[in-house]
């Protein structure tokens, strides 16, 4: 099912069939398997599928890769107490979006506003790479997740596979959509997509993605938010 059929569903007044988050979802048991064998070596780690952070009724949508082993597997909330949340989260502060410039624990008091951040795949992968079956079973949660976006939200994908993620979601061609960093997709249901490097440390360390470049892809989004 995909994104315009849920909302088709809601419409019509139809039961709901999918939910936008399970914590007890073991649908990828290679991923099930090594979230146990995780939390057998971190006991103190959360090590569970990770849930959306922020407001439901959200413009900004922000749609990651997975959680990070010593990040969102960790602490439970998305980005949140490794590097690759860093450049993330001073950025959603300077432009706004967030109460606070870091993001170390459930419990800092940061506050994000009228944005969310959810992950392609809920559950930490091996070697932070889940495979295609993996991305496709989690796809389900990302879908019942953007039928509840408003018209005219901005989802913002970063790397690739959050990007061919929300074109699966949407059933919409990855040939029609080319990732590219700083580019925008207009979407159904006057949603747009904008694409953006990976915030991840290889990216950052490499100068791939530099803050600045981070910054330009934000102001893109202030304009789109109009």
């Amino acid at each position: 099912m995909s994104v315009m059929q849920l909302q088709e569903t809601k419409a019509r007044n139809l039961p709901w069939p999918i939910e936008w988050y399970d914590v007890t979802c073991q649908s990828c048991q290679r991923l099930h398997t090594f979230l146990q064998v995780t939390a057998e070596k971190y006991p103190d780690h959360r090590c569970q599928p990770v849930p959306p952070f922020g407001d439901r009724a959200a413009r900004l949508q922000i749609v990651g890769l997975a959680p990070g082993m010593h990040g969102a597997n960790a602490s439970g909330r998305a980005f949140t107490g490794d590097f690759a949340g860093i450049l993330l989260y001073q950025t959603l502060h300077q432009f706004g979006y967030a109460s606070k410039p870091t993001a170390t624990a459930l419990n800092d008091g940061l506050e994000l506003h009228n944005c969310r951040i959810t992950n392609a795949v809920k559950c930490l992968p091996p070697a932070n790479k889940p495979v295609a079956a993996e991305i496709n079973n989690c796809n389900t949660f990302l879908v019942a997740e953007l039928s509840g976006l408003p018209s005219n939200a901005i989802i913002l994908a970063l790397g690739r596979i959050a990007h061919d993620a929300v074109l699966r979601a949407y059933a919409l061609r990855k040939s029609h959509y080319r990732f590219g960093h700083n580019a925008s997709h207009p979407l159904p249901g006057g949603i747009t997509l904008v694409d953006s490097y990976h915030c991840s440390r290889y990216n950052t360390q490499t100068r791939r993605l530099t803050p600045a470049m981070f910054e330009e892809v934000f102001e893109q989004i202030k304009v789109l938010m109009g």
